[in-house]
């Protein structure tokens, strides 16, 4: 069970509860703004659950946040410390491509909620630009303090069955107001603006025009009813420009005055200035010469309306350019443009699909059913239909009625409830990879702005979704080709009981070096060899190929010879990679095993009774570094119902924690899990690292337990 946000029913949890700590923490800090984030129940996303002091038109691009990305939240969250952006300077140094989307001075600061192995999630504040560069240790204190409480709330609610989740619109609180008028203040603050020689307005913090005077109105060409309740750059359209609306967001984030200069229609040149805090923006509209019309920097940015101008569609352009630069896979890409493409221009459903072998697959779509998609899969590339039409021409197409796509295509049915849509062509280099669907529920114009925007949108995603391919064919390539060096199976040997698990880095990472084998021998003995080539790529996956084939052809030798064999061949293959091993020569009749290492991490061994033990053989150079090293070896008991863990670092390493600590860690859980079977036990070792957002290493588990039984000679 769990609830949203906004939900109350929860035993001391509710909104009540987290606006307390919220407004305290304004109070203590100074923060104009404030976002509370909740990880996604996979845990592999940051959603936008509570949000104040900011627009959600503003906030839309960021409701979603992948824990893997590089945003402020998500590293604050993944890292677990805080994060501090004190300029716009830094916040263009360390996240370039969110200082591109908001160019506004600002400073923010993002703190993970959670202790231990819990996190919930994360929260950012933000304050005005003139802000001091540090943080003030009252400010830290602060903010610690307000993530401690909130990890008591979000812990509770978890605890009780009723773990936070984030709905599907972040709650958006109330800005504060530094007082309330009466109805006779009210009228007389009107009366005053009314006698003002120049025109004024106010806008909400969504840029909303809450109050305005007549002189205003006049000046704008507008009657007053007509502009209530509007956003001026869509309600009047000489002001459906990338300045107007780019200025209204800068005054919100940085909360510093600014201003700008447009020419209403045909020549009558208005300045704006703009005075904004927590509870909205002033603005001062003052008729201006042409002389001072000095025209403002044409900055773009993009936000989520139902009925975008052209401002809005040009700011989630920028932002898809954005973040679409990061996306490393073709589902990566899916979601991200799922993400940006369908609140920048109000469409409510899109398929994304690809031109394979003769046909026009679907390998993405949101707002639309899979059953649907099923209809449309695969369709030949010589059908008559739109996106067949638009890839193979390369012109995009736009139907705003039913009765238009009818008039283009008779055959057409409708089938999936909409009113309007755009077919677009995904072409890179001069070469057609796809074509891009949006679809509408309402009848649609179209107008050339909107059309330009989309199909350069169409562009953005062409290139983005010919890197992902390219990137998802590599990264299968190189998984084939370690998988194709890693045992099937592992061998079975009477005596021995043994699990083995492997387990690749992350998605986006390369393939890594990882390997370890069991060698039967003879009736009475065996093998086992656990090692990592360093690096992250084909070459590693290759080496360890290499090095596996010469462990495997020295087994048999005394555990030392075998390791000085296998070094000598990496010396002279020069590969400039070094290699950690350790191997294990087992006596199956003696009940004891024989191990050397070169430099690779300790073995863990528990023993019949329970207890466990750190193994420390006498240690050994890296493979490859010195053709000459030697690898001294030791013996210990192994006696039936013991266990030996073999592993390699990705699955005791973590960053910031030391090792020897973790290895301890590991122990215990070994210690703790005694009535389990090797597979059960194999499942509990690496399900820390299987449940980790992001792995930056792979992680191989080998382990090997002794049986009683009746040995053949």
């Amino acid at each position: 069970m769990s609830h949203t946000a906004t939900d109350a029913r929860c035993p001391g949890f509710g909104p009540d509860v987290l606006d307390a700590v919220l407004d305290r923490c304004a109070r203590e800090t100074g923060a104009y703004a404030s976002a509370l984030y909740v990880l996604s129940p996979d845990g592999q996303v940051l959603q936008l659950a509570v949000l104040t002091g900011i627009s959600r038109r503003i906030a839309s691009p960021w409701a979603r946040v992948p824990l893997p990305a590089a945003t402020p939240v998500s590293d604050a969250v993944r890292q677990r410390r805080l994060v501090w952006l004190g300029s716009q300077e830094e916040l263009a140094r360390r996240y370039p491509q969110l200082a591109l989307v908001l160019p506004h001075p600002f400073a923010v600061a993002a703190a993970p909620i959670g202790t231990g192995r819990r996190t919930w999630g994360g929260l950012v504040l933000h304050w005005p630009s003139t802000h001091p560069p540090t943080l003030s240790d009252q400010e830290r204190e602060a903010i610690a303090g307000t993530c401690h409480h909130l990890d008591l709330i979000l812990r509770q609610a978890a605890d009780s069955g009723h773990r936070v989740r984030a709905g599907p619109e972040p709650r958006i609180r109330p800005a504060p107001h530094s007082r309330t008028a009466g109805p006779a203040e009210a009228q007389a603050a009107v009366d005053f603006a009314e006698r003002l020689p120049s025109g004024c307005c106010a806008l909400d913090p969504d840029g909303r025009i809450t109050f305005l005077t007549t002189a205003a109105a006049r000046l704008l060409g507008v009657g007053v009813p007509d502009l209530l309740g509007a956003r001026p750059w869509e309600a009047l359209a000489w002001l459906d420009n990338p300045v107007a609306e780019d200025r209204y967001r800068s005054a919100v984030l940085s909360r510093r005055p600014t201003s700008f200069t447009a020419r209403r229609p045909p020549d009558q040149w208005l300045s704006f200035h703009l005075y904004p805090d927590a509870s909205g923006i002033s603005v001062r509209i003052v008729p201006a010469s042409s002389a001072d019309a000095v025209a403002p920097p044409h900055l773009v940015y993009p936000a989520p309306a139902a009925e975008p101008g052209r401002a809005t569609a040009l700011y989630h352009l920028m932002h898809l350019a954005a973040t679409l630069t990061e996306a490393v896979g073709v589902q990566d890409v899916v979601d991200r443009v799922a993400g940006q493409v369908l609140p920048a221009f109000g469409a409510q459903a899109l398929a994304l699909m690809v031109a394979e072998e003769g046909r026009l697959r679907i390998i993405g779509h949101h707002g639309y059913t899979a059953r649907l998609m099923d209809r449309f899969d695969a369709v030949p590339l010589t059908s008559d239909t739109p996106a067949v039409h638009v890839l193979t021409t390369g012109v995009p197409s736009f139907f705003g009625t039913f009765a238009d796509l009818r008039l283009a295509y008779p055959p057409a049915v409708l089938q999936d409830d909409m009113a309007a849509w755009a077919f677009l062509p995904l072409i890179t280099s001069g070469r057609p990879v796809g074509s891009l669907v949006l679809a509408y529920d309402r009848p649609r114009a179209f107008p050339s702005g909107e059309r330009s925007v989309l199909t350069s949108t169409a562009g953005l995603i062409a290139q983005a979704l010919d890197r992902a391919r390219l990137f998802d064919a590599k990264q299968r390539l190189a998984h084939n080709l370690q998988a194709g060096l890693l045992p099937r199976t592992l061998p079975r040997v009477p005596g021995l009981d043994v699990a083995a698990r492997y387990l690749p880095a992350s998605y986006g990472m390369d393939v890594g070096g990882d390997f370890y084998d069991l060698i039967r021998l003879d009736g009475t003995s065996a093998a086992a060899a656990i090692g990592d080539v360093q690096g992250h790529n084909v070459q590693a996956a290759t080496l360890m190929g290499q090095v596996r084939t010469a462990v495997h052809a020295g087994a048999g030798a005394p555990p030392g010879e075998v390791l000085r064999r296998t070094n000598r061949l990496l010396t002279d293959l020069d590969a400039g990679l070094f290699t950690s091993c350790l191997y294990v020569a087992l006596d199956l009749a003696r009940h004891r095993a024989c191990l050397a290492t070169a430099g690779h991490l300790p073995p863990v061994l528990r023993h019949p009774d329970g207890h466990t033990e750190i193994l420390r053989p006498p240690p050994g150079l890296l493979l490859g570094i010195d053709p000459a090293a030697d690898y001294p070896t030791s013996d210990v008991l192994l006696p039936p119902g013991a266990v030996l863990v073999l592993y390699t670092d990705g699955l005791v390493e973590s960053p910031g924690a030391d090792i020897e600590d973790a290895i301890g860690v590991l122990a215990g859980e070994l210690a703790r899990a005694r009535d389990r079977t090797m597979d059960a036990l194999a499942d509990t070792l690496i399900a820390r690292a299987r449940q980790s957002p992001v792995r930056t290493d792979d992680v191989a588990l080998l382990l090997i337990s002794p049986q009683e039984t009746e040995i053949a000679p």
